[in-house]
């Protein structure tokens, strides 16, 4: 069994990045917009290359450290989902549906990352 078939975080940011790696490949083919879609292909597929890092961290201090990062990923892709959306770049429904795993990951990397103290 893969590490990640049984880890919920690291199968929804690498769910994540192939959407986002899909919704760049989408907006620079039909919309012809290459420069906040790139932002977001970076920072989107940024989450789950810090999730998996931090999954392997060398320390408790190395794990939240990279969650932490990846949190501030996911903020970023927001950022861009948002501007994207305002701008008529992607519709309403593509929007909300990309927007709401965007939030998902928040939700999760937020908890994860307000737990650091406890350790």
């Amino acid at each position: 069994m893969k590490e990640q078939d049984n880890n919920a975080i690291l199968t929804k940011s690498r769910s994540f990045a192939i959407r986002c790696i899909n919704l760049y490949k989408f907006l620079c083919s039909e919309k012809n917009e290459y420069v906040m879609s790139k932002q977001l292909l970076r920072c989107g597929t940024s989450i789950g290359a810090n999730v998996k890092e931090g999954v392997r961290g060398q320390s408790k201090a190395d794990f939240f450290s990279k969650f932490c990062i990846a949190l501030k990923e996911a903020s970023e892709t927001e950022y861009w989902l948002d501007l994207l959306h305002e701008t008529n770049y992607i519709t309403d429904v593509q929007y909300q549906s990309i927007n709401a795993d965007c939030t998902e990951l928040i939700k999760l990397l937020t908890s994860i990352c307000k737990h650091k103290d406890d350790n």
